[in-house]
């Protein structure tokens, strides 16, 4: 949320300079994510009062006579869409010549046979806000024509500060400056309540009388959408531009300035919280208001940008007076009907206006809704329609339940003195709002709670100031929250307001107490395993990434994954509208990012989401060149590179790791038909691994050779046995085999540990050679076997074992390399 310092300066007049605020606000739990810097407009710029605004003929252009004070009147063409039919004596920035804005320096210039002097400004081109719709417009009489706009516009700073999902209480200036007002004890300017209404107002308001059960969700009873609401109408009202000073609020902190009428309504939510909504009175046909359920399933409803939206029964509605025939649940849900437009909505409750009803230019009589909804209710509607306004944003977290009619009294009071009309002194409030209800707590509780020693006499001080109502006696606390304290319900909700000012940093270091229970018993091992697991491939080289979840149909494309089976109805942006459904894209797409040239070892853990479940998995992923010893620097990385490092995390967790080919069918779709096996760990298929396909590797604008593993988690483990090392010496033998190149190691070595039976302790490899005199198409794979036994084996125990493994061999119509 953005708030200029000044305005907060305003409510808090002992307020610290900016730059001591930032470790206040984190102290707070609320830290900024900035401070913005505002400068005042240039020297050259200044405030004039427009004499005659006339079209010129043949053009899009209009010429506006402006009174510049100390310069006399002066001439200036504009296209601004807004210039069109300005009254006499409305103010504007005007950017006098020798005034350089940005890298332009502007003078005086003839369009259309008009001396234009300098050029008027809109707020985007005096950098004061976003808005480029049309020239920055003020009241007459905002301030003696020539006046420069910096005395009026002064440099200030924006404060951007986070804002939690629970702490909707500081979401507008007067909730923050009361939050810091109390944590460092300084004393709160209230903003004028005035005029506060007497008696009945002039609009007749209905509630909905029934709630809503979804038979979706029949367990909860949605409440009756609004449980309070006011209404206040002002007459013979002027609608033109804000005051300057307002204008400067709402569009510091984020907003664009329109008009008075807009404006102040804007204005009043980031002030107090509460949003309201203005209805122009002409459309509100009976001077009624019915807050319903009312319309069909699938009722067409256009707001009050023109974009339609299919609501239903579900939806809350703001409808006008006119008569209808309101169907029951049963109807409005089962009744088949074509869709139609829904007469007389005035808008889609607590979220955006409808064009029905709508402020307009010529708007004079106004009608203010100042309601209160339920969040629930609210925040799926929004979801459902794609609607996420300003409004929304606050009702959905929860806005005070009691602050409506005060916020229907500031607007009715600002229409009324800018827009010189009249304001009926009624009001018109029903409904019956819930608040924050009695927290009992002691002392000791929350003590025992934070674990750190504060009185009570201090929490009653910290909880007042808060804005509660504490009594008790002695040792016990019996609080009352204030209403706009919606998310203070259970005595934990008092604890931790009472560390937040008291101080977390008071919070004294000290262990915690362990108490072992059975049920406790092994329930860390699997993150330990996680931990090991992690610690153990950053010791290899590795580095963990955490990517986003989320994909789409595109990337899984790509990829040559399983399109997403679970999407996301409110998507964060169009490349993450479903949740992943294999892992190595993730690390494809930070594979991207890193540094040409340079070699990555990636690895994540993390979840997919494969058709309607989701398991957790490994990915691994290798690019670039890598040293394949001390002797031969700068060896570009090969497969085998990759399965010794997959090798050594196996060893190191103390698990047995081999690697069968994968053929035909049986590959993966990211991966190179001809560099791809399927990994065994510990004896049970656990994933795969290879070189990327180059196809894939294309598309995701990687060169080089890339590899990647993905396995399942948890990893298969083993089952321990304690074996003593055998004293006798161990036997060697080396076999060369000659096989064709299709076969691979892994069925070679096999095949010798089936026939070698239980005298045989391992088989490795260490030479492969093709060439002469090797027959083409084949290749020698030498092993060296090791026999062991309870005792020192001799020849005529191991050749015949040999002999059997030679014999195996054969049988395969593979050979024997003799020399």
């Amino acid at each position: 949320m953005k708030l200029p310092y000044s305005w907060l300066k305003d409510l808090i007049p002992a307020l610290p300079p900016v730059n001591e605020l930032e470790p206040v606000f984190a102290q707070m739990g609320l830290p900024l994510e900035g401070i913005e810097e505002v400068a005042a407009p240039p020297e050259g710029v200044l405030l004039v009062a427009v004499t005659v605004a006339e079209p010129i003929d043949g053009t899009a252009l209009t010429k506006l006579t402006l009174d510049v004070g100390p310069h006399g009147e002066k001439t200036i063409a504009s296209g601004a869409p807004n210039a069109v039919g300005l009254r006499a004596g409305t103010m504007l920035a005007l950017v006098t010549p020798g005034t350089t804005l940005g890298e332009m320096t502007y003078g005086v210039r003839q369009l259309q046979g008009v001396e234009s002097w300098g050029m008027a400004a809109s707020a985007k081109e005096l950098e004061l806000g976003e808005s480029s719709a049309g020239l920055m417009l003020f009241p007459a009489g905002t301030a003696a024509p020539g006046t420069p706009m910096r005395d009026l516009w002064a440099a200030d700073q924006v404060l951007d500060v986070e804002v939690t999902p629970n702490r909707a209480d500081v979401l507008s200036a007067l909730g923050l400056a009361r939050d810091l007002a109390a944590f460092l004890k300084l004393d709160l300017r209230e903003p004028p309540a005035r005029p506060a209404a007497t008696g009945e107002g002039e609009i007749r308001v209905s509630l909905p009388s029934r709630g809503l059960t979804l038979e979706r969700d029949p367990s909860r009873k949605l409440r009756f959408g609004c449980d309070h609401f006011a209404a206040r109408t002002v007459g013979a009202l002027t609608n033109g531009p804000a005051p300057l000073w307002m204008q400067r609020r709402v569009t510091l902190s984020g907003m664009r300035a329109i008009d008075l009428i807009v404006d102040t309504s804007n204005y009043v939510m980031l002030e107090l919280g509460q949003p309201t909504a203005l209805y122009d009175r002409r459309d509100v046909q009976g001077d009624q208001i019915l807050v319903s359920f009312g319309l069909r399933q699938g009722e067409i409803v256009r707001d009050l940008l023109g974009n339609e939206h299919t609501v239903g029964p579900e939806d809350l509605l703001i409808l006008d007076g006119r008569e209808r025939a309101i169907p029951s649940v049963a109807e409005a849900f089962t009744t088949a009907h074509e869709p139609q437009r829904g007469a007389g909505v005035l808008g889609i409750a607590g979220i955006m206006g409808g064009d029905h009803g709508h402020v307009r230019t010529d708007t004079h009589d106004v009608v203010i809704e100042s309601a209160h909804f339920d969040p629930v209710l609210l925040r799926r509607t929004s979801t459902r329609l794609g609607l996420k306004t300003d409004a929304v944003y606050r009702y959905e977290r929860g806005v005070d339940p009691l602050l409506a009619p005060r916020a229907a009294d500031r607007v009715a009071g600002l229409l009324a003195e800018y827009g010189h009309g009249a304001a009926h002194p009624g009001v018109t409030l029903v409904g019956e709002p819930e608040v924050p209800g009695l927290i009992e707590a002691t002392g000791e509780q929350i003590r025992t709670l934070l674990g750190m020693h504060v009185d009570t006499a201090e929490m009653r001080a910290i909880l007042t100031r808060l804005g509660c109502r504490v009594e008790g006696e002695g040792d016990m606390l019996r609080v009352t929250p204030p209403s706009w304290r919606v998310d203070m319900s259970i005595w934990q909700d008092l604890a931790e307001e009472v560390a937040r000012l008291h101080g977390f940093t008071a919070l004294p270091e000290t262990l915690p107490t362990l108490r072992v229970h059975e049920s406790n018993i092994g329930a860390a091992a699997e993150s330990a395993a996680r931990t090991h697991l992690r610690r153990t491939l950053a010791g290899l080289g590795f580095q963990e990434v955490v990517t986003y979840t989320f994909t789409s149909d595109d990337e899984a494309a790509k990829a040559r994954t399983e399109t997403p089976g679970v999407r996301l109805r409110n998507p964060l942006s169009a490349d993450r509208t479903g949740l992943r459904t294999a892992l190595y894209p993730s690390l494809l797409k930070a594979a991207q990012a890193h540094p040409k040239g340079e070699r990555a070892l990636l690895f994540e853990i993390g979840h997919i989401f494969p058709g309607s479940g989701e398991t957790e998995r490994l990915g691994l992923l290798m690019r670039g060149p890598f040293a394949a010893s001390t002797h031969q620097p700068g060896v570009a990385g090969s497969f085998g590179v990759f399965k010794g490092l997959v090798e050594s995390l196996a060893a190191t967790l103390g698990d047995s790791f081999e690697l069968r080919q994968l053929r035909g069918e049986a590959v993966p779709g990211a991966l190179h038909p001809g560099v791809a096996g399927e990994i065994l760990w510990n004896g049970q298929a656990a994933g795969w691994l290879g070189a990327l396909h180059p196809e894939i590797a294309q598309e995701f604008s990687l060169k080089g050779d890339t590899f990647v593993l993905e396995a399942a988690l948890p990893l298969p483990g083993r089952t321990w046995a304690f074996r003593d090392p055998s004293r006798a010496p161990a036997a060697w033998r080396d076999l060369a085999v000659i096989a064709p190149q299709s076969v691979s190691y892994g069925e070679i070595a096999g095949l010798l540990k089936q026939a070698a039976g239980e005298l045989l302790e391992s088989v490795e490899p260490f030479d492969v050679y093709v060439g002469a005199p090797i027959p083409e198409g084949q290749r020698s794979i030498a092993v060296r076997l090791v026999f062991r036994g309870a005792r020192t084996l001799t020849d005529e125990e191991v050749d015949p074992v040999m002999t059997r493994l030679m014999e195996t061999v054969r049988a395969q119509s593979w050979s024997i390399r003799e020399k």
